[in-house]
This record gives structure tokens, sequence and C-alpha cells, in this order.
């Protein structure tokens, strides 16, 4: 059972999804949240295992919200999945910097939000990798950015920094095992170390931390 709170300052939002997460088996809205305080408030509560967090909202914003749920040790089995939409791309990224999980448009798809649930849940891949590049190229190609130095890199093994641009390339274990002709096991245990060796909480900072440092570019990928 995947334990949900929703955040989002529009009670109609908040309503659709729990109407469509709750006729879905393996899902429970354990709370609602009109704002970013509220939303931490009913994390440490009730410990779900994701925080479906709008951007904009009165008092405490989305962001806010998500840099204090990622960085309370209490809170390490939560994750969050940023709403969004594409006028604000520059939220999403700063999101992800944050901590979140991954992010949702809110014009998405029914089947979609079930889908990205259940993989943030997993703590597999954290969005398309078209929009990756997209949001990413748009942030990267500001003036007023800057990029991490590429040392952080340097504890990887050639086949781990290879596995960590398939990553923020947006490919789950599974593809990355298939590109690489290793089996999922093994695949998997290169994310696990990569994760532990850069003290990353998830796939979406290792995503975050491959573009800033270089490793890869928008354009490096296209799928």
């Amino acid at each position: 059972m995947i334990r949900i709170v929703l955040a989002d300052d529009q009670a109609l939002v908040r309503a659709g999804f729990r109407l469509l997460l709750d006729t879905e088996d393996g899902f429970e809205v354990c709370g609602e949240a009109a704002d970013g305080a509220e939303a931490v408030r009913l994390a440490l509560e009730k410990h779900p295992d994701i925080v479906v967090m709008d951007v904009r909202m009165p008092g405490l914003d989305g962001l806010a919200a998500t840099r204090q749920i990622t960085a309370d040790a209490a809170l390490a089995g939560v994750k969050v999945l940023v709403l969004t939409t594409f006028d604000v791309d520059e939220y999403v990224f700063e999101a992800l910097r944050s901590g979140a999980s991954g992010f949702l448009l809110k014009d998405t798809e029914p089947v979609e939000l079930l889908h990205a649930l259940r993989v943030v849940a997993a703590g597999e891949a954290l969005l398309a990798p078209t929009v990756t590049r997209r949001l990413i190229s748009e942030f990267l190609a500001r003036p007023d950015q800057r990029r991490l130095d590429t040392s952080v890199l340097t504890e990887l093994t050639d086949r781990e920094r290879e596995v960590l641009a398939l990553v923020a390339g947006g490919l789950s274990n599974d593809e990355i095992a298939a590109h690489l002709v290793i089996s999922p096991a093994t695949a998997r245990t290169h994310v696990s170390r990569i994760l532990t060796k850069l003290h990353a909480r998830d796939r979406a900072q290792l995503v975050v931390l491959a573009y800033e440092s270089g490793l890869v570019s928008p354009h490096s990928r296209d799928r």
C-alpha cells in the first residue's frame, strides 16, 4: 500500500486526485494539506510514502516545504513528488535540488499519475528524458547558474560514471542493464554504490549532480 499526502491550495485539485486514488488498488490518501506548513506537519504526523506537493501555495510554498521534509532525518523514507506547469520550469529544477524525487504536470493523464507514484515509491527513474533535457537545458543556459566541481565524481569508477550518465538520461535499472548488457542485479548494485559514494538521497539528486557537474549535457542523449 502506497500512502500519500496531497498538498495543494486548490480543493478541487486535491479532490480530483483523491477520487482517482481512492478507486485504485494499492493507494491510500492519508492526509490533505492546503499549504506547505500543513504538508510538513502531516508528513511528520502520518509518515506517508509520498507527498504530492504543489509549488505555489500560500505561506510556506512547496519548494520550502520540500526542503524541510527532505532535510529532516525523521522523514528519511518520505519522498516528494512535485506538481508544476511548464511555465514555471525553474521551479522544477529547484525542487529536484531541494530533494524532490520527481515531478508531475498538473494536466497529467490519470494513468501517468498512477505510474509516476509507483515509480517514485520504488525509487526508480524520476521523469521522462526529453523533459529532463528541456528543463536542465534552460536552467544551465542562464548565466547566473554555477556548475559543480567535477571533482565530486572522482570517487566513481569508469563504469559507475557510465551508469550515472544513463541514470541522468532517465533510464531505469532494467534499461541500464539492457544497454550495458549486464544483469539487472548488477545495474542495481552500481546505482546503489553511486548513491553511497556521492551521498545522494535518491536518483533525482543523481540526475541533478550529473548535469551540474557537466558529466552529461542536455543534448547528449536523444531517445
